[in-house]
């Protein structure tokens, strides 16, 4: 059985019932964890006693903001749009990643998801040496990436394939405006002579982004290149806390199947569909512990 069988499979009145969007479950999710980025950062700010070791959980909380702004490109943390756009925006500019780009990028990974010629994720392979994963979880070459192609969009010469002409002014405008937002920050910290921005953010998502990248890697990673989103994308099972930083998206291949669930609504499709599912691992240590023995 693939996912398309089992989406089929479903009444109106599951279907109508899974994809029940909801401001209120979106707004405590997000206060949640903005709330606890704020605090963090206050508590950073003002120096108390260790403050250093805050800005590790604090970079997790930061780089774990690219499940909500992937949640928020579907549009489904929310049954208001213009909080999930804007919710979006904020994400992307606290991640050096453009919310329209990543739009386009995101949906067509979804459209052609573990397809080598197609899906945009693969442009990068996943580490396939014992130095390429070292390589891949320091999340350098991820800041890189997102630096490179913040300029290039802000150039007006994006040429990603998976980015329609008539969105090539969107993204050019986004880039500009993300990138025009950086420099009056820095300006702003260099007038008043404080590197504050630097260790409630910037020290923190460096420090955050390995954690990120373990994360994302059990996504896809050693995943069948076949187009049954129930054998192309892995469940993971973890605990409370790890879902709820990550909005629930450990239930990948639930999303892959019917991304139109929005996240708190997953472990309901989940108990519906876990006896489909091709591709599951109990934990991220068992996951890159199985990962690891299969390097070069």
């Amino acid at each position: 059985m693939d996912h398309r069988t089992i989406i089929a499979s479903l009444s109106q009145q599951e279907r109508d019932r899974l994809t029940a969007k909801s401001d209120l479950a979106g707004l405590l999710q997000l206060a949640a964890h903005w709330g606890v980025i704020i605090l963090l950062a206050w508590l950073i700010a003002i120096r108390i006693p260790f403050w250093p070791v805050l800005m590790l959980p604090q970079g997790m909380l930061i780089v774990f903001l690219f499940t909500l702004l992937h949640e928020a490109v579907h549009r489904t943390p929310f049954k208001t749009q213009w909080l999930n756009d804007n919710v979006a925006r904020v994400c992307s500019f606290m991640l050096v990643l453009p919310s329209d780009w990543f739009r386009y990028f995101h949906f067509a990974h979804h459209r052609f998801t573990q397809d080598p010629e197609n899906d945009p994720e693969l442009a990068s392979p996943k580490p396939d040496t014992l130095r390429d994963y070292v390589v891949h979880l320091s999340g350098l070459p991820v800041w890189w990436s997102h630096a490179k192609t913040l300029v290039k969009n802000a150039g007006g010469n994006c040429d990603d394939s998976f980015v329609p002409p008539k969105g090539r002014d969107k993204v050019r405008s986004e880039a500009r405006a993300m990138i025009f937002g950086y420099a009056a920050l820095a300006a702003l910290s260099i007038y008043f002579r404080t590197p504050v921005l630097l260790y409630i953010w910037i020290i923190p998502a460096v420090l955050g982004q390995p954690f990120l990248r373990l994360y994302l890697l059990a996504e896809h990673g050693r995943c069948a290149f076949v187009a049954n989103m129930l054998e192309n994308s892995r469940t993971t099972t973890t605990t409370w806390i790890v879902r709820k930083l990550a909005w629930n998206m450990p239930y990948h291949a639930e999303h892959h199947s019917y991304p139109g669930v929005p996240f708190h609504r997953l472990p309901e499709f989940h108990a519906l569909i876990e006896a489909y599912l091709k591709e599951t691992e109990t934990g991220y240590v068992r996951f890159h512990a199985k990962y690891i023995g299969q390097l070069r």
